[in-house]
């Protein structure tokens, strides 16, 4: 059955549906070793290298449904990675980055959903925008903190975990939740907005494994 996103609000039932998906997620692959201190810049970048594309296709759709109900309550460009990202690549593997580090069939599926997500009424993107852009707030944000603290890191910018225009991430959350809501209450089927999350972190966990996979094979 889906889990009804009334009457606590749509943020409640996203966080209560993907709750036991997203302790998965902290614990798989790539994201595994990081926490556990186990990343070097090869393995971190063909992590970006896989996760450029749902970001990409996300904030293309983000800014096509600026004027959608129930979308354009989360358009928010100071929470945007796509271009971090891509300035992180070229700092860890240099300018030819997109031909070097292999894009994945996990990284195009991941993109392929998310593009597909922006399709119609747009509002699946919401989905994928709580999954990423909350997730980058939080444990992102620590994530960073151990790759920097990785010798092998050391003078590499870390962008994708630097929100130079949110300095108070704790207030920005709690403001993005409200904002959720009101997404919510804009929507036709909320609904499936939940579903779509579950959707989502589970696409993130399949990245996360495919890139452990890919660099334990690296020689």
């Amino acid at each position: 059955m889906r889990p009804s996103p009334e009457p606590a609000g749509l943020a409640a039932a996203l966080r209560r549906a993907t709750a036991a998906v997203h302790r998965e997620a902290e614990r798989s692959g790539i994201v595994r070793d990081i926490l556990d201190g186990r990343i070097d810049r090869h393995g971190y970048a063909l992590y970006l290298r896989n996760l450029l594309p749902a970001y990409r296709a996300l904030e293309r759709g983000l800014e096509g449904h600026r004027g959608t109900p129930g979308v354009r309550e989360l358009v928010l460009p100071q929470l945007y990675r796509a271009g971090p990202i891509a300035d992180d690549l070229a700092a860890l593997a240099g300018p030819g980055w997109d031909g070097d580090l292999p894009l994945l069939p996990a990284g195009v599926a991941y993109g392929q959903r998310v593009q597909a997500a922006a399709g119609g009424d747009g509002v699946r993107l919401v989905a994928h925008a709580y999954t990423r852009y909350l997730g980058d707030l939080s444990g992102g944000r620590i994530l960073g903190r151990l790759v920097g603290r990785n010798p092998g890191m050391a003078g590499v910018e870390l962008a994708f975990h630097d929100f130079p225009d949110i300095p108070d991430p704790e207030t920005f959350k709690a403001a993005y939740r409200a904002a959720l809501d009101r997404a919510g209450r804009a929507m036709a089927d909320p609904g499936a907005v939940v579903d779509e999350a579950l959707a989502a972190f589970r696409l993130n966990i399949a990245v996360s494994e495919a890139v452990r996979s890919a660099t334990a094979r690296s020689p």
